[in-house]
Parts: structure tokens; sequence; C-alpha cells
């Protein structure tokens, strides 16, 4: 499998000269399976950069993952330019709740209100599937959902293909376990062993108390949570929009520092790729 970020920032967009390195756009990740079939994890501003290669390479379907609706994880929806095309179809996967939303939540941002083209105008075959508990397989590869700790019902993702394992788990707070719907323990059990986990780090440990309940976690909570469940490779994300590069760079450093031995840390930059 072959996984490229497409989108690391969290909340809005953030383009300019201080974001240059980690990139500005929000939350999108592009999964080549073995087989060269397509699954994109969430529709954030990261999503329309991948309409180039979709159009160069001929790509007729893709399936695209959502973890919840939050604007950041949707808003290149309207700009994929893909699904205005009748020869493409994409299939649209969630869990409950959000499985059941998914008509809605498409519709609803491209509301004449806030898009100058109505959903109605999408000429692509969109269909919607529901991620069940016991979970999906798609092309060989195995994929599982866990709810995360967000004010919206969130949902981690966990693939599964040829022996190797990747958990992309944005939108997480680990920091307060004290209002946690769901318990450290079973975020643990679910991404132990896992040879890459993609997962939020929007603030340091003394910016929590502030954001407390906000649904995002520390770097520092991040990475203890990574060496506890033997994490073999984690990639920090979903950036505050105030984070630099300097700053990003620092806190990668001071992450590798705090990890030691067997676990490399790296923060995720929109464009690079990398193979599980």
């Amino acid at each position: 499998m072959k996984i490229k970020l497409l989108g690391t920032r969290g909340s809005i967009p953030t383009p300019g000269k201080y974001t240059v390195k980690y990139g500005g756009n929000t939350t999108c990740v592009d999964l080549t399976l073995n087989n060269g079939k397509k699954i994109i994890i969430d529709a954030g501003s990261g999503m329309r950069v991948l309409s180039e290669e979709i159009l160069r390479e001929k790509i007729n379907h893709i399936n695209l993952f959502l973890t919840h609706s939050h604007w950041d994880h949707i808003q290149g929806f309207p700009f994929f330019i893909p699904i205005y095309i009748p020869d493409f179809s994409i299939k649209i996967f969630a869990a409950s709740p959000t499985y059941e939303r998914l008509l809605d939540i498409l519709k609803g941002q491209m509301k004449s209100l806030y898009y100058p083209v109505p959903f109605k105008e999408i000429a692509a075959k969109i269909e919607f599937e529901k991620i069940r508990k016991k979970g999906i397989s798609i092309d060989g590869v195995k994929i599982s959902s866990i709810l995360t700790n967000h004010p919206l019902e969130t949902h981690a993702f966990k693939f599964e293909e040829d022996g190797k394992t990747l958990v992309f788990m944005s939108d997480n707070e680990l920091d307060h376990q004290d209002i946690a719907a769901v318990p450290y323990k079973d975020h643990l059990a679910f991404t132990k062993d896992s040879d890459i986990l993609i997962h939020d780090a929007q603030y340091e440990k003394n910016e929590m108390e502030k954001h407390k309940s906000w649904g995002h976690s520390s770097w520092e909570q991040t990475v203890e949570f990574a060496k506890e469940g033997n994490i073999k490779t984690l990639y920090l994300t979903h950036y505050d929009p105030t984070r630099t590069d300097r700053q990003v760079d620092k806190i990668v450093k001071k992450a590798n520092k705090l990890a030691g031995k067997g676990l490399k840390i790296k923060g995720a930059q929109e464009g690079k790729e990398f193979k599980l």
C-alpha cells in the first residue's frame, strides 16, 4: 500500500510562507492499494489536489471514507473535479451516525447560501455504504473502525493489507480521560502493534486545559500513546492553523527525543508519499 498525504492541517486551510513544508490543506489521505485501487480518507481541501492525478491517470472510481462531517474534513468535496464527470463513480463509506447523514452533509454544504453549484449538478455516480461493527473488506483490505473522543461522532479507521496495518485516528482527544466517551484502553487495543499510526497532534500539553473537550490531542500524549501501543512509526498530523513549519520542526524533534528507541516519529507533510 502506498500512502500519500494530501492535507495535514486542522480546522481551516492555512496557505502561506510559514506552512510550506508541512502544508496548509486540511485533512485528506490518498491510499493506493497493492492492486492499484484507490481509497481516500476524508475530503478536506487537500482532496482538490487529487483531481489532477485522477484525470491524468484516467481513474474512473474511488472509495472515500469519511471520519465525520466537520468542515475541515468535507470542504474539498465540491472542488473535486471528477464528481462532475458522468463516467466517474465514487463510493462513500462511513460508520453510524455519519452514514445516515451523508446525503444531507454533502447536499448541505452545496446549498446556494454557501456554494454556487448545487448538488444536483454532480454527474458522477455516487453510492453510500455503511461500515458495520464487524468491519468490511475492499479488494483484500480489511477495514475496521472505532469511535474517537470528539464533540461530533467521529471514527478512526484501521486498514490491514498483506500483514501490514495502518491506523488513521484524527480528531481524537487523548489527554482528558475524565470526559472521554471511549476509554483509553479501547483506543490502545485498536491501534496496538500497528506499523503506521497517523494521529491528531493539534496542541501542546500546556495548551490542553484551554482546549479541553475540543476533541484534539497534545503531541506529548500522542507520543506516549504510540509508545504504549508498540507502534512502529507515528505520523503527527492535524496541526493547529497557527502552527508554523519552524514550530512543527521543533515539536517533531522533541517528540523523537521523548519516544526513545523503537518508535519513529515524523511530522505529516503534505505531498509526501511512503509505503506500508
